[in-house]
């Protein structure tokens, strides 16, 4: 019963996630933490971050890590990363590949696609503010953290590999 669950909840999530992964953590943090309660909140923000530590997209690293949570088994996270996968596979056979080549200038699909647009900001926003509520470890020390790397990586154009290394070691020193 649990994969039955498990699969048609991450179908959900692949079919309505527009955006990417980030988009889908709100979809996703809503089935499983708050629907079917398989992990808490605490550790969905813990889930998320090993999910982007660990190369390949964030929404299919966090269904497989959570498949097998909920299950206790490779199974569950076989389930549930085909699960996410498995619309997008079908919409870009069915109507990509075979309508959008065709319709890709029709003033309407630009409609559509811009106003997808906001929806996936929001859907992010959602997620930030999430991960920031479930989040017991901010405090000022993670904030001027957050601002100094902002400012490196915008203003001083610092090299992103060279801050996630600085990154590791502020963490390591402060906490």
């Amino acid at each position: 019963m649990i994969y039955w669950q498990l699969f048609i909840s991450f179908f959900k999530i692949g079919l309505f996630g527009f955006g990417g992964g980030y988009a889908m953590l709100s979809l996703i943090q809503n089935e499983v933490v708050e629907v079917h309660e398989w992990v808490s909140a605490s550790e969905f923000a813990d889930i998320v971050a090993i999910s982007q530590m660990t190369p390949g997209p964030i929404a299919i690293n966090s269904a497989t890590y959570i498949g097998y949570t909920a299950t206790q088994s490779v199974w569950g996270s076989v389930i549930a990363t085909i699960a996410v996968s498995l619309p997008s596979v079908i919409i870009m056979l069915i109507i990509f590949c075979r309508f959008f080549l065709k319709f890709r200038d029709n003033k309407y699909v630009g409609y559509v696609m811009s106003g997808l647009k906001p929806a996936v900001i929001g859907l992010i926003a959602a997620t930030v503010i999430m991960l920031v509520n479930a989040s017991t470890f901010i405090d000022y020390k993670s904030i001027i953290l957050f601002g100094l790397a902002f400012l490196a990586a915008f203003r001083l154009k610092t090299n992103p590999i060279l801050l996630i290394v600085l990154a590791g070691v502020a963490g390591y020193v402060l906490y």
